[in-house]
């Protein structure tokens, strides 16, 4: 039911925050496309005939089985190669410093006519490090859970469907989260 030109409007909409997610739970840009770029296929080759009020679900379930997928495909990648040396991976593939961060590309919430000074962007670029740190280092399914309801927005049924576990476990893990990344930004001196 949604037209091609749906479909690709929603794929351009959620592209970002979905890299974001899955360089989170990866942390491996290289990897983190490849997941991003299996979804977005699988959506479209699988869903692309559901209504567009829909797809935001279907994306992130999908999301979800796709990172999943490529953990369970390193775990076993890593039990074949663990007596091989000759076949362990150097470490190369992991992103520079040169690589594109949307994080460090948000709009400034500082109106047009007004400016910023360089101290205050300078400032905010490390806060949102600092945050990304934290929810990088959060444990996996409060950091999922974390994400899809504030990162993705979605609510608690939505991301309990997302995540295929109970609202009450969505509720815990993200309660968790907040407490953690709370507890640990202040210990930094982070003022939100």
């Amino acid at each position: 039911m949604a037209s091609d030109i749906e479909l690709s409007d929603f794929l351009k909409s959620v592209e970002r925050r979905a890299f974001k997610r899955s360089l989170y739970h990866v942390r491996d840009e290289e990897a983190a496309l490849d997941i991003v770029q299996d979804s977005m296929l699988k959506l479209a080759e699988h869903y692309g005939d559901k209504p567009v009020r829909e797809l935001p679900m279907l994306f992130q379930r999908i999301l979800s089985n796709c990172t999943l997928d490529w953990f369970r495909r390193q775990k076993t990648r890593r039990a074949l190669f663990s007596n091989m040396s000759d076949f362990e991976g150097s470490g190369e593939g992991r992103g520079g410093d040169d690589e594109f961060d949307p994080l460090e590309h948000l709009i400034s919430p500082i109106g047009i006519h007004e400016t910023e000074s360089a101290e205050d962007t300078t400032r905010r670029a490390q806060i949102l490090r600092e945050i990304e740190v934290e929810i990088a280092a959060l444990p996996t399914r409060q950091r999922e859970a974390f994400l899809l309801r504030y990162w993705e927005e979605m609510d608690v049924a939505e991301t309990a469907a997302a995540m295929g576990c109970s609202e009450g476990s969505v509720k815990t893990h993200c309660s968790r989260a907040i407490h953690a990344l709370s507890r640990a930004l202040q210990g930094k001196g982070v003022q939100l």
